[in-house]
């Protein structure tokens, strides 16, 4: 027996120097182990448990999740508390899952140069969105954030939400026909707060329908991603839910 071959690894010497059998060998190591993270994902009916009160986004909140991303707000701001006391006294309930469920692209993340948003809704008044996005230090002195006071003075061109509704349900997003064929008027109707909303408001439960950036004569941009921050969080009953979700672990066990 020679020297090498009395060395419990020798054969990997031989492999890291063949650089063909290593990459034919890395691609087999790679394949193995996405067959075996990947494929059972197609045998089960949802790989998130579905929470109560948990609902696709309107149109009009669609159209600010989509100035939201345009902007690169996510770029600073995470949405995803994680269940660490300091992260959850902070900013609320940890997140779950199913609160991103309908985010096409998700909101998570770690960088977090301005606070997480993921429970913002409700916390703060319209009235005060539209000056912190307008001239953010004016209310948080220290704050790096950008102005975006001309999303005030551009009107609204979300596009046909009837045809965005329709591709995010092919992404899997349960829009009703019903939801999709009324989706450019309830796009106007949320943010007016002469119109009914009844109609809306069945379709979208707890929808907040009222006019957003303080100037009811126009439908801008600010409308749109007032609409949106102001639903973060406040879908759910993440205390109900997380005990939901948790009977649910130990059910699978």
């Amino acid at each position: 027996m020679t020297a090498e071959s009395k060395q419990p690894f020798a054969w990997h010497g031989k492999l890291e120097r063949n650089i063909t059998l290593l990459g034919v060998c890395a691609l087999v190591a790679v394949l193995i182990g996405g067959i075996v993270e990947i494929a059972p994902l197609f045998w089960i009916d949802n790989t998130i448990e579905k929470v109560k009160g948990m609902r696709p986004y309107t149109p009009l909140e669609q159209a600010g999740f989509d100035i939201y991303v345009r902007e690169g707000c996510y770029l600073c701001h995470s949405q995803m508390i994680r269940p660490f006391r300091d992260e959850v006294e902070r900013y609320g309930h940890y997140s779950l899952a199913a609160e991103s469920m309908y985010d096409h692209p998700f909101q998570w993340g770690s960088e977090r140069t301005g606070p997480d948003l993921a429970r913002v809704g409700g916390k703060y008044s319209d009235a005060w969105h539209v000056q912190h996005l307008s001239a953010p230090r004016s209310v948080v002195p220290e704050s790096i954030m950008p102005n975006y006071s001309f999303l005030a003075k551009n009107d609204l061109k979300a596009g046909d939400m009837s045809a965005e509704l329709t591709a995010l349900y092919h992404a899997g997003v349960p829009y009703s026909k019903d939801a999709i064929a009324k989706a450019n008027d309830d796009l106007k109707t949320q943010a007016d707060p002469n119109a009914d909303a009844t109609g809306l408001q069945a379709r979208y439960p707890k929808a907040q329908a009222r006019d957003f950036d303080g100037n009811p004569k126009r439908l801008t941009e600010m409308d749109a991603v007032i609409a949106y921050l102001q639903v973060l969080g406040t879908m759910v009953d993440v205390d109900a839910a997380a005990a939901q979700e948790q009977l649910a672990k130990e059910k699978g066990r």
